[in-house]
């Protein structure tokens, strides 16, 4: 397939400005592109139209005339309704073009959409990103990119923009795979900081400083530096929300289901993440993982 080439100057559809979205669109204006994006809800079209780019009044108009489209949506059917199907995206594109869903979504659909988009002469890559809002914001995200590889080297410049780690995993579908497992290490994570912090503040330790210990020695991560200090503060302010969490992690025990793969702690964090949800908790902070364990320890 002969794809359209992608370079800085080249004009980009953004289809999901939320609060990964809009920071990415912006970041993508700043290395060169001629950025059009749509919003449904708009409350972050003036972030992206002060930085340089411009908002659209709809889909199509944002996609007429991109050399690329990217989406980042909430969850599969909000992609498929974009991109599938005789009134989507994918059948107002010219052949040769690249697409990107950056969002995370269930691999089986990343693979129908790629499968469409082929019967179209586009090329369609599902390529997740992990790193939160200040990722996002900083141009640090780690990418996770399923699809055809060739497709995946037009879009480097794309994803150069955006993120500092960029990997092609494998065929259409594998990011979402990849995206799954680490959602399953940051849940299990997050959940093990949250009883550790019970744990350390039922003894009365000083916590700031053992929080600053343990995260000089192997139990040290990204997770511990980024949400430790907003964890002791009890401010979960969403920088990832806890119903997009609950989504991935329906996302990851249905495609374990599917192979046989047995995993244990993260089912059960997978059902403390649902319970935050159904409570009336999904507009927190994954980090309010927190607030259960607190309850189970009766403090």
């Amino acid at each position: 397939m002969s794809m359209r080439e992608v370079a800085a100057g080249s004009r980009i559809g953004f289809v999901g400005l939320g609060v990964m979205g809009c920071p990415m669109a912006v970041n993508l204006v700043r290395a060169g592109f001629e950025v059009v994006g749509y919003s449904r809800s708009g409350r972050r079209a003036g972030i992206l139209e002060e930085a340089g780019g411009r908002t659209a009044s709809s889909v199509a108009e944002a996609v007429q005339r991109a050399d690329l489209v990217i989406t980042m949506l909430p969850d599969s059917p909000d992609v498929v309704d974009v991109l599938g199907g005789e009134d989507g995206v994918l059948a107002r594109l010219p052949r040769g073009t690249v697409v990107i869903d950056f969002s995370t979504i269930r691999p089986e659909v990343a693979m129908d959409l790629a499968a469409e988009g082929e019967s179209r002469g586009l090329a369609v890559l599902d390529a997740p990103v992990s790193g939160g809002e200040q990722g996002a914001i900083d141009g640090t995200l780690s990418v996770m990119v399923g699809g055809d590889r060739d497709a995946f080297g037009v879009a480097e410049p794309v994803f150069g923009a955006v993120g500092t780690t960029v990997v092609h995993v494998g065929p259409s579908g594998s990011g979402q795979i990849v995206k799954a497992a680490n959602q399953l290490i940051v849940a299990g994570t997050l959940e093990l900081l949250a009883e550790a912090i019970v744990f350390l503040e039922a003894h009365g330790v000083e916590m700031v400083s053992a929080l600053e210990a343990i995260g000089g020695g192997l139990a040290g991560s990204a997770v511990l530096e980024r949400k430790g200090p907003a964890m002791l503060a009890r401010s979960f302010a969403p920088g990832f929300r806890v119903e997009l969490h609950d989504k991935d992690l329906r996302i990851l025990t249905t495609a374990a289901s599917a192979v046989g793969a047995i995993i244990p702690l993260g089912a059960v964090v997978a059902q403390l993440m649902a319970s935050l949800e159904a409570r009336g908790d999904g507009d927190l902070d994954h980090s309010a993982l927190l607030k259960l364990i607190e309850e189970l320890s009766g403090r």
